[in-house]
């Protein structure tokens, strides 16, 4: 979860990084952002520098106070640390997005971010700003590297391509802040003349947040089961969706037969895609890893 509670809070770091923060785990850090944010702060050190991703206004209020309180410093993308980031696309890398970054000891300017959405623009504007900090203690880390070392990253289970026919792409967002992103992410970077999603998410997530969001990318959608035993019930899935919009949906024992439905639905120029929580996608991967 991130945070006070976190068992990674028992070593002591060399930076901190603080992507942007929004309704998750509320269970357990709080049902208002300034109380997430709060528990967040609970890793926070005297003396160690914070980074952090732009956040809305009372959550920047309360990292503030609390990197004071610890007396550690605390530097914000588009603040303290310059940013800007431009949408393109190019024959060799397709659509994508290049950012500026200047911090205290460097400039960074027009670096592919190398994974796909504004989110992950922000995400590699805080890894350099971490970079950065670990400069500043006396880590010697060299700027080209540090591109280069950025260019070549992957991360499994976010905007992944698994399958080219039919095109079936999974992502693991599973609050609605995540879907809210991956939405935006596929409009901007995917093109599909339709779209397919199978969903999946567990009984303790923001259900109606996710779903507002997933009804304005999708064509068609059909919810499952993710395959582990907090999985939400795709007959409650439904229901839940009924009360926030008048699209069909469909539902399905389990992933397979999900699958098998939306193969019928999609043509070539279609887009199937697979989210709502981390363990169906890695259901999906095991499940394609199969028939390859």
């Amino acid at each position: 979860m991130g945070g006070r509670l976190d068992s990674t809070n028992v070593i002591k770091p060399e930076a901190i990084g603080i992507v942007s923060i929004s309704y998750d785990h509320t269970n357990y850090l709080g049902n208002t952002l300034e109380a997430i944010a709060a528990e967040k702060a609970g890793v926070f050190k005297a003396g160690i520098p914070v980074i952090c991703s732009p956040q809305p206004p009372e959550v920047e209020r309360v990292l503030r106070q609390a990197a004071e309180q610890a007396n550690c410093p605390l530097r914000m993308t588009t603040r303290e640390i310059g940013f800007s980031s431009r949408f393109e696309s190019s024959r060799g890398l397709g659509p994508h997005t290049r950012i500026c970054v200047t911090t205290p000891t460097s400039r960074f300017e027009h670096v592919h971010a190398p994974m796909l959405g504004d989110h992950q623009a922000y995400n590699c504007a805080l890894a350099l700003g971490l970079v950065d900090a670990l400069k500043g203690r006396g880590f010697e880390i060299d700027d080209r590297m540090a591109v280069e070392g950025l260019a070549d990253v992957k991360l499994p289970g976010r905007m992944e391509i698994i399958s080219d026919e039919p095109r079936v792409l999974v992502d693991g967002a599973h609050n609605a802040a995540s879907v809210d992103a991956l939405m935006r992410a596929i409009g901007q970077n995917v093109p599909y003349d339709s779209m397919v999603i199978i969903f999946g998410c567990q009984k303790d997530k923001d259900i109606p947040g996710m779903l507002k969001h997933i009804r304005l990318g999708a064509d068609k959608i059909i919810f499952t089961p993710t395959g582990v035993p907090r999985s939400m019930d795709p007959v409650d899935l439904a229901s839940a969706f009924g009360e926030v919009s008048t699209k069909m949906c469909q539902i399905s024992d389990d992933l397979e037969e999900a699958l098998s439905i939306a193969e019928r639905a999609v043509g070539r120029d279609d887009l199937i895609c697979i989210t709502g929580s981390f363990a169906i996608v890695g259901l999906a991967k095991r499940l394609f890893a199969k028939r390859d």
